[in-house]
């Protein structure tokens, strides 16, 4: 279990800190306003109201004894830049920043920050992602242009093989097989697919590109 601290609770800064606490971490989730924080008190480990613009408010919060520190303050990026400079001050190494416009994502790469957020422009990448490929249920970016994502094995891909999907295309993987309450680690090319299972595959972007059009 990790633990990490959100600095602003607003739409994106809630949904963050929730979903991590379904995954079983501690979240500290901090903002100005009482009255969000009243509202998100029994949803997270620990609820503050902090003015997060000084720096004695956040030297109290012992911050340097999270895993990552979220700032996802909303509008106001004087605020949000304030307080990446205080946590910097702090020594607090990693910090992720929600960054909303270019101007922005220049600041922070400048003052360096661990990562910067853009979550419209991510949410639209992921939707743009979808509609162009609805088999693939999620992805993940592994950076260099390499992805994992997850298929969804349609009917008319039913007894089809691994290797009917993938071919001959050397940097494809199929990494697992999920089959209702079954995991098939690392199944052979000649692994028989059903409907419904879920396929789990690996490598770069072009080359799972090239097999889309089996799977539609």
């Amino acid at each position: 279990m990790a633990q990490f601290a959100v600095i602003g609770l607003g739409r994106f800064g809630s949904t963050a800190s929730r979903e991590l606490m379904k995954m079983g971490h501690a979240v500290l989730g901090i903002d100005n306003d009482p009255r969000i924080i009243d509202k998100y008190a029994d949803d997270l480990t620990q609820a503050v109201i902090a003015d997060v613009t000084e720096y004695n408010a956040l030297a109290e919060l012992a911050l340097d004894n999270y895993d990552v520190v979220l700032v996802a303050i909303g509008s106001d990026f004087q605020a949000s830049l304030l307080c990446v400079v205080h946590l910097k001050s702090l020594g607090i190494e990693k910090i992720w920043v929600k960054a909303t416009s270019s101007a922005e994502h220049l600041i922070l790469t400048k003052i360096g920050v661990t990562r910067i957020v853009h979550p419209e422009e991510e949410m639209g990448i992921r939707i743009a992602q979808a509609l162009s490929y609805p088999m693939v249920d999620d992805y993940i970016s592994l950076g260099n242009g390499e992805f994992i994502v997850e298929i969804s094995i349609g009917a008319h891909l039913d007894n089809r093989r691994i290797r009917d999907i993938i071919g001959d295309h050397k940097h494809l993987h199929a990494l697992l097989v999920k089959r209702k309450m079954e995991i098939h680690a690392h199944p052979a090319d000649d692994f028989a697919l059903r409907h419904n299972d879920t396929l789990i595959v690996a490598g770069p972007l072009a080359a799972l590109r090239a097999i889309a059009p089996k799977l539609r």
